[in-house]
């Protein structure tokens, strides 16, 4: 059943679509990488593209990160090669990821429901707060969503194609796992396998799915294809593995606050928490189906389209809940962690929105009142993303996650000297990124007195609230420059200013 706009709200929906990717390419300059993840992974990149060590990403100079695969750093680190270590450059490959990702929700919409309904499945996707921000954010979770993504719609496609069409999309089901296992690991296997496994049980699929599915060959080509870095990575970094594996991927989630994380602090939320992180994530569709939902009308309207496409609609709401079920009952959790669910959530709500009255069976649909209320929400979205970036660019939304402005006055202030930038006590991932791993950490403040003895004129970085560990002796040889992001800016006063007068 094709469901059709008129020429009018096709090029609305098409304008729309157009108008919010724009903005999101548009903003990937147009503010510092954020403290911690996106400068961390920043930083991460910066060092890949600078070292030439494209096995082991480092978290500093030859400290190997072992939290993620690399995937996500390969990317970045390409993008600096060639636009420079620069916000626009570490961002960019998450947007070329969300184009990715919407073309092959496009593709599988289109060939299920036809080019209008794939339409409107990809405003609501591209509208979608989660995949607004992940779309142009410095972290590993789009690089993941692109696998999950194709995983799923390859599988889908690969069941439901001719035998020799399917078979192609049976190996892209496998070089979609290869991806995910090459963004975030073993985790991707679980949020496509679940689903998956699920719909074949409830839908009585064992023999369709062995003899379309190329299992063996399959299986092969997604080891060939994710196995090779992982024997590299722990013949050159020996730990890696049982690191990542067992304490990344068992302890981080059953083990609430685990204290075994060596890049950070464990997120410890209450169990179930992984919802309230969707219906805020999933904005504004997340409302709009809760607020549909308490509509009888539209009640009757869902149970008659799931009546008629049940196979398709069971497998759409087991992919778009996989990872809400999956992290349920996890200690540590990101808000992030719902991305891999959002496009099947997306075909959902158009299947919800345009889903055709109970008495009416036509072979093609009209445009319902559905279709006016996703243009008007994804409008009023889109315009809310175009103002954000505004006060973004305008500086009117102040940005107090980054030391992007500290370490800037610092480069302006000591032009034609030598002095370094140290930062006492916490240096903030983005200060290493914006310095160029030039920024220096003095622990205590004995470890500063190394500083002074040398003839340079240094600055340090100090945070508002370790003004207080600050002795004395040490705190009056030092002028403040001012505020940024909660740290102070001293410089070292030179011999004459030392001098007290009288």
């Amino acid at each position: 059943m094709k469901f059709e706009l008129t020429v009018f709200q096709r090029t609305l929906f098409w304008s729309l679509l157009i108008f919010t990717m724009m903005v999101r390419l548009l903003s990937l300059g147009s503010y510092p990488l954020n403290d911690t993840t996106e400068a961390r992974y920043g930083e991460i990149a910066r060092l890949m593209a600078e070292t030439g060590d494209w096995i082991t990403p480092q978290i500093h100079y030859g400290v190997p990160f072992w939290a993620k695969p690399p995937l996500s750093t390969w990317f970045s680190a390409l993008s600096a090669t060639i636009f420079g270590v620069n916000e626009f450059a570490m961002r960019l490959p998450s947007l070329l990821i969300a184009f990715a990702v919407i073309a092959i929700v496009y593709s599988l919409a289109k060939k299920q429901r036809g080019r209008d309904f794939a339409l409107v499945s990809m405003v609501v996707l591209a509208t979608s707060a989660l995949f607004f921000v992940s779309s142009g954010t410095v972290m590993t979770d789009p690089a993941l969503l692109l696998g999950t993504t194709l995983s799923m719609v390859a599988f889908w496609r690969a069941m439901t194609e001719d035998i020799r069409e399917g078979r192609i999309w049976g190996y892209l089901f496998f070089v979609g796992l290869a991806i995910g296992l090459l963004a975030k690991g073993p985790v991707a296997l679980v949020l496509t396998g679940m689903p998956i496994g699920i719909w074949i049980l409830l839908q009585r699929q064992w023999k369709n799915t062995w003899r379309r599915i190329p299992w063996l060959t399959g299986l092969m080509l997604c080891l060939v294809l994710s196995v090779p870095w992982y024997y590299l990575a722990e013949r050159k970094t020996p730990g890696f593995l049982n690191y990542f594996l067992i304490g990344e991927h068992w302890k981080r989630f059953v083990v609430s606050g685990w204290g075994g994380d060596l890049y950070g602090n464990a997120h410890s939320r209450p169990l179930g928490t992984i919802w309230l992180y969707w219906l805020l994530t999933a904005l504004p569709w997340s409302l709009v189906l809760l607020a549909a939902l308490c509509r009888k009308k539209l009640r009757r309207r869902v149970g008659s389209t799931l009546n008629r496409n049940k196979t398709w609609l069971v497998y759409l709401a087991l992919w778009a809940v996989a990872p809400m079920v999956f992290f349920s009952l996890a200690g540590n959790i990101l808000w992030t962690y719902i991305l891999p669910g959002l496009p099947a959530f997306a075909l959902l709500m158009a299947e919800l929105m345009l889903a055709a009255p109970v008495m009416e069976q036509p072979s093609s649909l009209s445009p319902t009142n559905g279709t006016k209320t996703i243009s008007r929400f994804a409008t009023g979205t889109s315009l809310l993303f175009a103002l954000l970036l505004i006060l973004m660019v305008g500086h009117m939304v102040p940005v107090n996650n980054s030391q992007k402005g500290l370490v800037m006055a610092y480069q302006k202030d000591q032009i034609g000297l030598k002095g370094q930038l140290i930062y006492f006590h916490h240096r903030p991932h983005s200060a290493e990124f914006y310095s160029h791993g030039s920024a220096r950490l003095a622990e205590q403040a004995k470890d500063m007195e190394a500083y002074f003895q040398s003839s340079d004129r240094d600055y340090f970085a100090v945070k508002k609230g370790h003004m207080k560990h600050f002795p004395e002796p040490i705190a009056s040889r030092l002028d403040n420059l001012g505020e940024f992001s909660g740290y102070y800016l001293l410089r070292e006063k030179t011999p004459y200013d030392k001098i007290t007068p009288g």
